[in-house]
């Protein structure tokens, strides 16, 4: 983080740092709240020097539908407890592609209420194609509720297997690259998967497991292409990234 805000301050009028996932910033167990805050203190400290929003992307953990989102956040509280505002995204119709933009928590404002959104594509330059994001109508109420319609229609709950859970699980998890095992164990006992389904998914997935050189950990990764691509496709339309959203107060998210 030195190393990060000596560079980041050659840079003028520096508003947005943006840490995709923010669990990357935890070296320790992101499940302990002492560890968490003490990871995400230099992070704090870079805001406040440079006077910029700091922005921390995450997931929710599967099985908690119907929970309170704060509880929801992957890892410790300390994650969401930190946060000045949380705000959280979902799919809530299947067929038109309809978005979810609403807030968790806010210290600083309402903590409630949200928009309807969707995400198109365009073509930019020829052969050239990019997403952007069209907001709709203002929505009511809490982020419990408003939530309740994804969680039910794309939480796998009733209707999907244990496996099935699993496998989008380890999609959304793998999508941005490799993880250590122990997290990924650690990530799927948090979201109330069992071992034998997690064991399942990854060999349908065919999963690679490797040791690392540098660490002497195991790490899993998604291996073959139809698998990458639909991650790719699960993790745009269930949880996505804030950084490609035009018009959104760089205030979204500071820690």
């Amino acid at each position: 983080m030195q190393a990060l805000l000596v560079k980041a301050s050659s840079i003028k009028d520096l508003a947005l740092l943006i840490i995709d996932p923010i669990v990357n910033a935890v070296a320790g167990d992101s499940h302990k709240n002492g560890e968490v805050r003490r990871a995400l203190q230099p992070i704090v400290e870079f805001g406040e020097k440079l006077n910029c929003a700091v922005l921390g992307i995450t997931h929710f953990s599967k099985g908690g539908q119907g929970k309170d989102p704060m509880e929801r956040v992957t890892g410790s509280l300390a994650f969401a407890a930190l946060a000045r505002v949380v705000l959280a995204t979902a799919k809530t119709d299947d067929e038109k592609s309809k978005r979810i933009f609403c807030r968790a928590k806010s210290n600083v404002g309402l903590d409630n209420g949200g928009f309807e959104y969707d995400i198109n594509q365009k073509e930019v330059l020829q052969g050239i194609f990019t997403s952007y994001v069209s907001f709709g109508d203002a929505v009511e109420g809490s982020a419990r509720e408003l939530l309740a319609e994804p969680d039910n229609r794309f939480g796998g709950g009733e209707g999907g297997s244990a496996v099935d859970d699993a496998k989008a699980f380890l999609i959304e998890l793998l999508s941005g690259g490799e993880m250590a095992s122990k997290s990924i164990e650690n990530e799927a006992k948090e979201a109330d998967i069992s071992k034998s389904s997690l064991r399942r998914a990854k060999n349908s997935l065919n999963i690679k497991v490797s040791k690392s050189k540098l660490d002497g950990r195991w790490y899993w990764r998604l291996f073959n292409t139809e698998t990458i691509e639909g991650a790719q496709h699960a993790h745009i339309n269930n949880v996505n990234t804030l950084s490609n959203m035009p018009n959104i107060n760089t205030d979204v998210m500071e820690f």
